[in-house]
Formats: structure tokens, sequence, C-alpha cells
């Protein structure tokens, strides 16, 4: 189950944190200390140190990951973001793929299923508070789109169709296929002069492969 356990007990300074982590230079551990040095020190706030791990933009030892080196540019911080809550929530979004516009009630309903029973109605409740203030700090719409070309990109770097084989008459064939396998035979030339040799070898390998 891909439930984050960690969660929020108030979100009002949720935005203000994302902020000042943005502004500030990233730290060798996200730390408590790390945290009040942005100038957020209440216990509430302490809460988003966990948040932060389940969604993959600081490492189970505080550590920045690669992601939160990422969400420092400004300009892709929303779709970082989004990144990091369909990794985090991913099993809500098995359920509904647009979770992100779902009500609470709806996340809560959910949240429960997939929880079969190990949450209360209290901690359902902030666990899906925190899910959708996130939310609403992301930009699922390019992130989606921004997938959607990595995707593309993967497809357009498939391997071409396999070369043609040679024929005796300077025609052109597929290679032979052997239950749905294609395979490419090269073959070595004999050093001659005489046409009959290729000739011969031309029409064995037309008689044996291509039929």
């Amino acid at each position: 189950m891909a439930l984050p356990r960690s969660y929020l007990t108030s979100a009002k300074n949720l935005d203000a944190i994302l902020e000042a982590m943005k502004a500030a230079q990233a730290p060798s551990k996200f730390t408590i200390k790390f945290l009040e040095s942005l100038d957020f020190k209440s216990t509430a706030d302490r809460l988003i140190v966990g948040v932060l791990k389940s969604v993959g933009l600081i490492g189970p030892d505080g550590s920045p990951t690669e992601r939160y080196f990422r969400f420092l540019d400004q300009t892709q911080s929303a779709v970082v973001l989004a990144e990091g809550i369909r990794d985090a929530y991913r099993d809500l979004f098995q359920v509904n793929t647009s979770a992100q516009n779902m009500t609470k009630t709806d996340v809560m309903n959910k949240m429960k299923t997939l929880g079969q029973g190990q949450f209360s109605e209290s901690v359902i409740d902030k666990m899906a508070m925190t899910f959708l203030e996130l939310c609403k700090l992301a930009d699922f719409k390019k992130q989606a789109s921004l997938s959607d070309a990595v995707l593309s990109a993967q497809v357009d770097e498939r391997p071409q169709s396999l070369p043609t084989m040679p024929q005796a008459n300077g025609a052109t064939a597929s290679p032979p296929s052997f239950g749905g396998l294609n395979y490419v035979i090269q073959v070595v030339l004999p050093e001659t002069r005489d046409p009959k040799i290729y000739d011969s070898i031309f029409r064995s390998l037309r008689e044996h492969l291509i039929g």
C-alpha cells in the first residue's frame, strides 16, 4: 500500500515553508534545526520533515535528493512536486488517475479502503488534508505533459527495422523470420571474380532461408 504515514496537522504554513526552501541553499541535512533557521519553529511545522521524505524531496536520513535540487528551480518546482505526490500516493492515483481533483470526502473514502482499517477517522482526515493541500501547490497538467513527452521520446528511440538482404538479381528481401524471431545473417564472400560462384551462393540463400 502506497499511502504515506506522514501528514500535517495544519497546512497554514505549507506554502510558506516550500517557498522558503526554494529561496534557501540546500542543507546537507534537512533537520528541525534547519527548518527553524527558516523561521518555522512550531511543533506543527516540524511535521513537514516527514512529508518531505514521503514525496521524495529528502531521503530517509534527511539528505536532499536529486528531486530536491530540481525543486529549487522555481520554474519547475510545481511540476517536481506533482511528480513527488504521484509517487508518494501512487495507490490513490491507481484508483483515480486524477486524484488531485477529488473532493476531500472522496479522498478520505479511498484512503479508508486502501488503509484497510489501519488508520483512525482523525488520522484519515489529516492525511486527506495533507494530500489535497500539497496538490494545490503542484502542477499536474505540466507534469503529465512532460511525462508524455518523455514516453514519446523513448518510443522514437526504438531500433529501426532490420536491414534487408540482397538477392542475386539486385533486389532486396526482408530478413528471414522463424517463430516470430528475426535473424540477420552475414555472409563472407570468397575472393573470386567468377560471377557463377556468387550466383550459386545467393541462390542457396534464397532457397533455404527466404523460400
